[in-house]
């Protein structure tokens, strides 16, 4: 039987007809790899946009956010577990179409929404349907907003450079071992930071977590390369509470993450101290 790779993500999974990639939303189907999650929610609430995070754009308003299931990265910290780890026949979820999401986004106008958020899993899983939607609501004059692990290939990226207006994409650690761990990559992740941000409004987020990715040296690097790509890109340090598979660890002390966020602010213009 032929395989199929999916040209999604950097994993390029392997797939035969009517099997299933790692990220759970993508399978084999004759002879092609089609969105499985496409339109299928699990997740809709309207947030404060500082709760994507982003501080630095139209703060102190309010946006759509949804979310499907699945994702393309296996870490053990994560805090949605139960949606990025779910799979089509283990989870409650309702179809969303394009249009009906844009309509609904437009009714809440009227409650300060200004988007669409596509977050709580992993959207570039499914980046066909963020595509259509952004098309979408850009057409009625709403903003998209993507809340990412920015493991994506450089061609889907290029369709949704257009249409995306902010970004904040995690950026776990400025380690490969820490990422061959997650079933990622570093260069991946920097690479989509580079080639968003001359188009969108950027912000980083980095999840300390203690033993792991807590090092001055660390971050003293993290911190130099997003300055020499700009220093104006606002990066969010986050704390780190026990959750999924790191259940039994200890959060973050908040010594450390007042050195590092001291560290930041010697180089960053904006650095923000979350989760705690």
């Amino acid at each position: 039987m032929s395989t199929i790779v999916c040209p999604t993500c950097p994993n390029f999974c392997k797939l035969e007809q009517g099997e299933i990639g790692l990220c759970g939303a993508r399978k084999a189907i004759d002879g092609k790899v089609e969105c499985i999650n496409y339109g299928l929610t699990t997740s809709l609430a309207l947030d404060p946009i500082e709760k994507k995070p982003l501080n630095r754009f139209y703060p102190g308003s309010m946006i759509l956010s949804t979310g499907s299931f699945g994702c393309n990265l296996a870490c053990p910290f994560c805090q949605n577990h139960s949606i990025a780890a779910g799979r089509i026949d283990n989870i409650a979820y309702e179809y969303i179409s394009p249009q009906k999401l844009v309509d609904y986004a437009l009714t809440l106008k009227r409650k300060g929404n200004i988007g669409i958020a596509y977050t709580y899993n992993e959207p570039l899983v499914g980046w066909e349907y963020v595509l259509d939607c952004a098309e979408l609501a850009h057409k009625q004059g709403l903003v998209n907003v993507l809340v990412t692990n920015g493991y994506i290939n450089p061609a889907p990226l290029k369709q949704l450079l257009p249409y995306i207006d902010a970004a904040n994409i995690d950026l776990k650690s400025f380690s490969e071992e820490f990422y061959k761990k997650i079933g990622g990559n570093l260069a991946t992740i920097k690479d989509t930071i580079a080639a968003a941000y001359p188009h969108w409004h950027i912000e980083v987020t980095t999840l300390v977590i203690p033993g792991e990715n807590d090092s001055v040296q660390e971050m003293e690097q993290l911190v130099d390369w997003l300055v020499a790509l700009g220093q104006d890109i606002p990066l969010h340090i986050n704390r780190f509470y026990p959750r999924f598979n790191y259940a039994n660890r200890q959060p973050t002390p908040i010594a450390t993450l007042k050195r590092l966020v001291a560290l930041a602010r010697t180089k960053l213009k904006y650095v923000y101290l979350g989760n705690c």
